[in-house]
């Protein structure tokens, strides 16, 4: 089942987005050579307290941290800790959330550590950037899910090869529904599977989790013993980029962008809905 919004529960989300808007900022401006993943889940644990947020990651099927930090060839759900520090040229994606009055925000991005990192790294990043947003261009009433998808994956494939070869578009994980929950119903990939049909049709209240995760090779991945951490199976450093959006009758919000997601929707030729919160 596909849990529906009302206009005052993604008030309540856009909220959250906000919390999770206002971690991001104080990681990334902290995602420093010399600075371990442990300080940066401090640093979100705060943020998340100052706001009188919950965090949504903390304890969530036994995970650790308030927040995912995964570095160079982690794809996805790095466990933060005081081991893995920060060197120079290193990438890192970070995935944060926290919980408002039961409403949930989640997003991820990827961040530069230090200098001197390859074109092929700085262009892996914002093409994984940009075909999450042309698939927050593509959630619009009347489409279906299966519209979402086509357009993260149509982006990538559109773009120049790395000179690694290929990019690797990641199978084994996805967008998803948020709302009361943060992992709901419907599960969202970032490409097109017509096994799979088209999928639920986009209505005002639904609110999704684009979340493209791309690497420099291969597109398979596999789970530590951890039973946490992902890395890419060859070894390829990977990108993660996730906003939570809602689409309203007045179009799409993206609640975890401080603007909404009006200026990159501009450049669409969309217009944001409304900030609920003003």
């Amino acid at each position: 089942m596909v849990e529906i919004k009302t206009p005052e529960q993604i008030a309540k989300m856009r909220e959250a987005g906000l919390v999770v808007a206002a971690i991001h900022r104080a990681c990334g401006e902290a995602a420093v050579p010399g600075v371990s993943t442990k300080e940066l889940d401090e640093i979100a644990a705060k943020v998340i307290a100052e706001h009188g947020a919950k965090p949504n990651f903390l304890g969530y099927g036994g995970f650790t941290g308030n927040i995912c930090t995964s570095v160079n060839d982690v794809v996805v759900h790095g466990i933060p800790d005081r081991e893995t520090v920060l060197k120079d040229g290193d990438l890192i994606s970070i995935d944060a959330g926290a919980i408002v009055d039961g409403w949930h925000g989640d997003a991820a991005f990827t961040a530069f550590v230090g200098t001197g990192h390859a074109p092929e790294l700085i262009e892996l990043s914002r093409v994984t950037e940009e075909s999450m947003w042309a698939g927050i261009a593509a959630m619009k009433k009347g489409n279906r899910l299966s519209d979402v998808s086509a357009a993260i994956e149509g982006y990538i494939r559109r773009q120049p090869r790395p000179a690694s070869g290929k990019y690797g578009i990641v199978e084994d994980y996805g967008g998803h529904g948020i709302g009361s929950e943060m992992h709901m119903d419907p599960h969202l990939l970032n490409y097109v599977n017509k096994k799979r049909g088209r999928g639920i049709k986009l209505v005002p209240g639904v609110c999704l989790a684009i979340e493209p995760m791309v690497t420099l090779g291969t597109p398979r991945t596999h789970v530590l013993e951890d039973d946490w951490t992902v890395k890419s199976d060859d070894g390829s450093w990977s990108s993660h980029w996730e906003h939570s959006i809602a689409l309203t009758e007045q179009g799409p919000l993206v609640l975890t962008a401080v603007d909404g997601g009006r200026a990159k929707l501009a450049e669409y030729g969309i217009t944001a809905a409304p900030d609920p919160l003003g």
